[in-house]
C-alpha cells in the first residue's frame, strides 16, 4: 500500500488439505501431480529471482474455496513456513472492509451515501477552493472527494514497532479542521468534489471514522462484531494487540538481500492496516461474491452488496480523468476497484514489506487471493503479476474440472 500510495524454496510440499467445513462445502480440489509440480516450480523460481521470502494464496471457484497453499517463509531467520493460516497486514485490500462496514451502516439507516459528510462529523471538512460544494460518502468511497494525501503528513501516520498511539479521529481532525496541526489547502485538489478521480488513503480513513461516529462504536470493534465474527474470521484484527503475533509474518524489503523490517501500525489503520490470513480473507471475499453470506454467516443483505460492487461511474457522473470503456478503462464500486479494463474486480494493496492482491473475474466465477510478505526492487516488481497469473491459470483449470 505505502509503495502504491506514495508514489526461495517452498517450505510447504504438496497440497494443503483442509477440513470440509472450511471449504464452503466444496472441498479442496485435487490437482494432478505433474501440474501441481509445474506450478510450484514456476512460483518458487519467480520468488527466488525476486527475493520474495513468503507467499500465501487461495483460489475460489463458483464462490467456494477450492485450493490454498503457502510458499516460502513467514520468518526466514527461523525457517518458519508461510501457510494459509499465517497472519499479515494486507495493505489497501483493507479498504474493502471499509466498504462493507459503510454499506452495513447505510443498510441499518445510520448513514446515507449522498449526504454532506459534515452532517456526521464533529469537525468540518470542506475543499477551500469549493467551500460550498458538499463532499459525500460516495465521493470518499469512489476516490472523487477532492481530498488528497499530503505525503509529508501521511508518512507520519506510520508507527514502526507497535500500534499507533494516535487515534483515527485525532489524526483526521488535525488534517481537516481549520485549526488542525496539519491543515493546509494542499490537503485538497483544485477540483470540485465528484469531478476528478484521485486515490486517497486519508479520505478512506475519513469514511471509516464517519462510520465510527454514526454507529457510536470504534471502527475496529464495529467491524469485528458485524463482519469478522459472523464470518468466523477468528485470526483477523486491525491492531497488533488483536491478533496472535506468534503467527504473524515478518515483513521484508528485498534490495539485493531480503531484509526484515519492524512491524508497524497506522493512525489511519482502516485504510490499510487489516491483519488477516489467506483462510480468513477468503471467507470475506466469498461473502462479497455470494450476496453477503458465507457458511450461514451474513454481513450484508443482497441489495447492499449489489450497491457496493456496482460500477459507480457513468455517463452522467464520469470523472474528467477516467475512461469508461476500452483500453485503460476503470471504474469503482464502494471501496471496490476494477482492474484490466473492467475484466477483474476486487482490490490490491502495497505497503512497506508487502504486496497483496484479491481479484475476481467480473462474473464472480474465479477469484484469487495472494498475500506476499516482501516488497522487492522496482525492476523485480513484475514477479507479483507473473505469480498471480500462474494462480489465475490454476483457477481456470480448477473451474473447468468442476464444471465438466
Amino acid at each position: 500500500m505505502f509503495l502504491t500510495k506514495m508514489f526461495i524454496a517452498s517450505a510447504v510440499a504438496g497440497m494443503v488439505v483442509l477440513a470440509g467445513s472450511a471449504t464452503a462445502g466444496g472441498g479442496i480440489q485435487n490437482v494432478p501431480a505433474s501440474q501441481s509440480d509445474s506450478i510450484d516450480r514456476s512460483i518458487e523460481q519467480r520468488m527466488q529471482d525476486a527475493r520474495i521470502v513468503g507467499l500465501g494464496a487461495a483460489i475460489i471457484v463458483n464462490r467456494k474455496l477450492v485450493w490454498t497453499k503457502g510458499y516460502g517463509f513467514s520468518d526466514k531467520e527461523h525457517s518458519r513456513p508461510f501457510t494459509q493460516d499465517t497472519i499479515m497486514n494486507i495493505g489497501s485490500i483493507s479498504k474493502t472492509i471499509i466498504g462493507a462496514a459503510l454499506m452495513r451502516a447505510v443498510q441499518d439507516g445510520k448513514l446515507s451515501l449522498d449526504e454532506d459528510i459534515n452532517k456526521y462529523l464533529p469537525f468540518k471538512v470542506a475543499n477551500p477552493a469549493f467551500p460550498n460544494e458538499p463532499i459525500t460518502l460516495r465521493h470518499l468511497a469512489t476516490h472523487t472527494s477532492s481530498i488528497k494525501d499530503r505525503g509529508s503528513v501521511y508518512a507520519g501516520a506510520y508507527h514502526f514497532g507497535g500500534d499507533s498511539p494516535e487515534s483515527l479521529g485525532n489524526f483526521l481532525q488535525g488534517y481537516f479542521a481549520l485549526d488542525g496541526k496539519n491543515y493546509s489547502k494542499e490537503n485538497f485538489l483544485d477540483a470540485k468534489p465528484g469531478t476528478h478521480r484521485e486515490y486517497s488513503n486519508i479520505a478512506a480513513g475519513l469514511a471509516a471514522y464517519i462510520v465510527e461516529v454514526a454507529v457510536g462504536e470504534k471502527f475496529n470493534v464495529y467491524t469485528k462484531r458485524t463482519i469478522f465474527a459472523p464470518l468466523k474470521m477468528d485470526s483477523t484484527g486491525w491492531l497488533m494487540s488483536e491478533v496472535d503475533l506468534t503467527r504473524h509474518s515478518n515483513l521484508y524489503i528485498a534490495q539485493g538481500l531480503a531484509v526484515p523490517i519492524q512491524l508497524y501500525g497506522l493512525s489511519t489503520y482502516p485504510d490499510g492496516g487489516l491483519r488477516t490470513s489467506v483462510m480468513d480473507l477468503s471467507r470475506f471475499f466469498i461473502a462479497l461474491l455470494n450476496d453477503g453470506t458465507y457458511e450461514g454467516g451474513r454481513i450484508l443483505d443482497r441489495k447492499s452488496v449489489e450497491e457496493m460492487l456496482r460500477f459507480q461511474y457513468g455517463a452522467s457522473n464520469k470523472p474528467d480523468n477516467v475512461k469508461l470503456s476500452g483500453e485503460g478503462s476503470v471504474n469503482s464500486g464502494i471501496f471496490w476497484a476494477t482492474k484490466e479494463a473492467l475484466t477483474r474486480i476486487g482490490h490490491n494493496g502495497a505497503d512497506p514489506g508487502l504486496v497483496t492482491m484479491m481479484l475476481s473475474d467480473a462474473d464472480k466465477q474465479i477469484g484469487v487471493i495472494m498475500l506476499v510478505n516482501t516488497a522487492t526492487r522496482p525492476e523485480d516488481g513484475e514477479a507479483y503479476g507473473a505469480i498471480f497469473d500462474e494462480l489465475w491459470k490454476l483457477g481456470v483449470y480448477l473451474r473447468s474440472v468442476r464444471t465438466n
